[in-house]
C-alpha cells in the first residue's frame, strides 16, 4: 500500500531546559564520537564495559556500528560487537510460534499478542552463553550486545549502559513493502515478511521491550536514518518529553492514495509524488512529530513516545481503561473532482466496522471501530452513504455481494444503499454495524476510535464497485480489486435502515456557550459513541479547558490559521494551519484559540465522553 508523508508547517516549536538542549547529540559523526568517549569515560569503572544497543526494527546497525569500530579503535578502544540475533532460535521455531497470530482462516486480519514478549523468540541456552559473556568479557575494552531485544529484563541487569535507538513507523512500513526488513532471527532482510507479522505479533514484542527499556535507558537515539542520527542521556530525553506533554502536539501526516481518490489535496498541500489521495491522517497513535528545541536539526519521533506521561497526555480515565492504547484518529477523506464524476468513481467502498465486543472476540483488541463523518467542505453532487434504503431487500443484497466478490459489477447497487445530500456542518454518526461510505464531492473530517495499540484498521469491506485499485508505480488505477470482508461484514452489520439514519444518526449541533467572541456547540450523539464532536464558530478568539483529564483534538476547517495558547502558561502555544489538528494534552487546562487573520474561523473538537 503507497504511503507519503508531508512534514510542511508540522514543527513544534519548544522552550526546553539549556542543559537539556545543549545535551542533544545532532549527526552521525557527532553521535559516534560522544558514544565512544562516553565508552572511553566509563571504562575505569570495571575491566570491561557491557554495552546494550537496543532499538526498534530497521535501525541501521551496519553504518553505525562500522562507524562505531573505526572510531574507536582511533581511540585505542578495542570493541566486541556481539549481535543478539546468535540468541534467537530458529527461523523455524520462530514461524511457529507466529502462527497463533497470523495463519488464521482469516486472511484479512489476524488475533493479537497479547502477552507475548521477546523472550519467547530466544533460545534460553543460547541466552545463557551471552549471559556469560557478559559476566566475564576478556581481552577488550568493550562488549555491545546489539539489535531488537538486546536489552530484554532477562538480560538488562548485565549491562553497564543501555542506549535504545528509535524509528518512527512509516519508514518500516516502506522497507515492509519494499522486501527490505530484517524480522527477529533473520541476518538478511525477508522478503516474504508478512504484515500480520508486524500488526499482530512483532509489533507488540517490540513495543513491550520499549516501555521496559525507556525508563531504564541511559541514552535515547533517533535512528531512523544513520545519516540523520541523534543522541541524548536519558536525563535529557525525560525532560524533553515532560516538556512536550505540556504543549499541542502537531503530528506529520500520511497521506494514501486509492480507487477512490480525488484531488482537493493539490490545493492544500504540498506533497511530492502523489497522484490522488484517498485520505490522510492528521492525528493518531501512528504518526511522528518533529520537535524544534532550538538546535541545528528537528527531533523527529514517534508521537506514541508521549504515552510515557499518558495520564498527562490522555487523562486518568483513558490511561486507566486502556493502557497503551491512544484510542483516537482523526481523517481527513478527500472528494474533489473538477469534472463530474460517476459514484463508483467517487466513492469508498461500501463497508461498516466492528464493535468492541467483535475486536475483542475475534482479534484480541481492546475497542471497535466508533466513527463520525463531519463534512468540512461540500462540492456539486456531494454525497455520503448510510444505511439501507427502506425498501430494499436486505437477503438480496448479501446474495449479490456473495455473488460477486468484488470481481463482478452489481449494477443497481444504489436500489439497496441509502444516499444523503450533504453539506458542510453535517454530522454523521457511524456507530458499529453501519453499512456506510464517503460518496464524494466532498471533504470528509473523519473523526473515529482507534481499535489497536498498533493502530490496525478494522473496516470490513461489502462492495468496492468491482473497479480495480490505484498501481502507485504506474500512478494508474490497474491494480487488482481490492479484497472484501464479507464474512466479517454481514456479521457485524446490523441493517440499519435510511429511517433510522434519518431520525438517529444525522447528529444536529446544539448552542452549549455563546458570548460576543465565540459560539460552542456541541453535536448530539448516540449512547453507544465514546466520543464528543464539538466545535468554535469565532472570528478573533474562542476559549477551551482541557479540565486537567480531556484531551482535545483541535482541527480548523475553515480559517488560514490559529494559535493554541495555554492561559497559565502562554509560552505552552502551537499554531495549526486549515486541515492541521493539534492533541491538546489532559494537563494543559484553560487555553484560548487565537485567529490573528481575522475572519471566520471554526475549529472542530475530539474529546473522549468520559473523564
Amino acid at each position: 500500500m503507497p504511503l507519503y508523508e508531508s512534514k510542511k508547517h508540522a514543527e513544534n516549536r519548544i522552550t526546553l531546559k539549556p542543559e537539556w538542549c545543549d545535551a542533544i547529540v545532532i549527526g552521525p559523526d557527532a553521535v559516534v564520537k560522544s558514544i565512544v568517549l562516553t565508552l572511553a569515560a566509563n571504562r575505569a569503572k570495571r575491566p570491561a564495559l557491557r554495552v546494550a544497543f537496543d532499538g526498534w526494527y530497521g535501525i541501521d546497525w551496519p553504518s553505525l556500528l562500522a562507524a562505531l569500530q573505526t572510531q574507536a579503535a582511533s581511540a585505542g578502544l578495542k570493541v566486541l560487537l556481539r549481535p543478539i540475533l546468535d540468541a534467537f532460535k530458529s527461523r523455524e521455531e520462530i514461524a511457529a510460534y507466529k502462527r497463533a497470530f497470523t495463519e488464521t482462516v482469516d486472511p484479512g486480519f489476524g488475533v493479537v499478542n497479547t502477552e507475548g514478549h521477546i523472550i519467547d523468540l530466544l533460545s534460553l541456552v543460547k541466552l545463557s552463553g551471552v549471559r556469560a559473556e557478559l559476566a566475564a568479557p576478556a581481552g577488550v575494552d568493550a562488549v555491545i550486545v546489539y539489535g531488537p531485544g538486546a536489552a530484554i529484563p532477562e538480560l538488562n541487569d548485565s549491562y553497564d549502559l543501555r542506549f535504545y535507538f528509535d524509528k518512527t513507523r512509516q519508514p518500516i512500513l516502506w522497507e515492509m513493502w519494499d522486501g527490505k526488513l530484517l524480522p527477529f532471527g533473520w541476518a538478511e532482510p525477508n522478503s516474504n515478511y508478512g504484515w500480520k507479522e508486524y500488526y499482530y505479533c512483532d509489533y507488540y514484542l517490540l513495543d513491550r521491550q520499549k516501555e521496559f527499556l525507556v525508563p531504564r535507558m541511559d541514552y535515547w537515539g533517533e535512528g531512523i536514518a544513520f545519516e540523520s542520527l541523534k543522541l541524548m542521556p536519558r536525563v535529557a530525553y525525560d525532560g524533553l518529553m515532560q516538556t512536550l506533554v505540556q504543549y499541542p502536539i502537531k503530528e506529520v501526516p500520511i497521506f494514501q492514495p486509492g480507487p477512490w481518490g480525488a484531488y482537493r489535496y493539490k490545493e492544500l498541500f504540498e506533497v511530492p509524488g502523489l497522484e490522488c489521495n484517498a485520505w490522510n491522517e492528521l492525528a493518531g497513535p501512528e504518526l511522528s512529530m518533529l520537535v524544534d528545541v532550538g538546535r541545528e536539526a528537528l527531533l523527529n519521533m514517534p508521537t506514541m513516545n508521549l504515552m510515557q506521561y499518558s495520564e498527562q497526555f490522555l487523562g486518568s480515565y483513558l490511561t486507566e481503561a486502556f493502557p497503551r492504547l491512544f484510542p483516537l484518529d482523526v481523517w481527513l477523506d478527500d472528494g474533489y473532482f473538477p469534472k463530474p464524476t460517476p459514484p463508483e468513481r467517487t466513492s469508498m467502498p461500501i463497508h461498516n466496522h466492528p464493535s468492541t465486543d467483535y475486536v475483542r472476540q475475534h482479534f484480541n483488541e481492546p475497542l471497535g471501530r466508533y466513527e463520525t463523518y463531519y463534512i468540512a467542505e461540500a462540492y456539486e453532487g456531494a454525497t455520503t452513504w448510510m444505511g439501507f434504503k427502506d425498501t430494499a431487500d436486505l437477503e438480496d443484497w448479501e446474495r449479490l455481494c456473495r455473488e460477486s466478490t468484488n470481481l463482478q459489477e452489481i449494477p443497481n447497487w444504489n436500489d439497496f444503499i441509502a444516499g444523503w445530500d450533504t453539506n458542510v456542518g453535517d454530522l454523521f454518526l457511524i456507530p458499529p454495524g453501519t453499512t456506510h461510505g464517503h460518496g464524494g464531492n466532498q471533504m470528509v473530517l473523519e473523526m473515529d476510535t482507534c481499535p489497536s495499540i498498533a493502530a490496525t484498521e478494522y473496516s470490513f469491506f461489502l462492495y468496492d464497485f468491482a473497479r480495480n485499485s490505484w498501481d502507485d508505480k504506474t500512478g494508474t488505477m490497474t491494480g487488482k480489486p481490492c479484497r472484501m470482508h464479507l464474512d466479517h461484514g454481514f456479521d457485524s452489520d446490523k441493517w440499519v435502515r435510511e429511517s433510522w439514519v434519518k431520525d438517529h444518526l444525522r447528529a444536529k449541533p446544539k448552542v452549549i456557550q455563546w458570548t460576543k467572541d465565540y459560539q460552542f456547540d456541541r453535536y448530539s450523539s448516540d449512547p453507544r459513541m465514546p466520543f464528543e464532536i464539538e466545535r468554535y464558530h469565532f472570528t478573533h478568539r474562542a476559549n477551551g479547558d482541557t479540565e486537567g483529564k480531556f484531551m482535545h483534538i483541535l482541527t480548523l476547517t475553515v480559517g488560514n490559521q490559529v494559535t493554541i495558547r495555554c492561559m497559565a502558561h502562554p509560552e505552552r502555544q502551537n499554531t495549526i494551519r486549515k486541515f492541521q489538528s493539534a492533541l491538546v494534552p489532559a494537563c494543559y487546562g484553560e487555553y484560548e484559540i487565537l485567529n490573528s487573520e481575522g475572519g471566520a474561523c471554526t475549529v472542530v473538537q475530539l474529546r473522549w465522553k468520559k473523564g
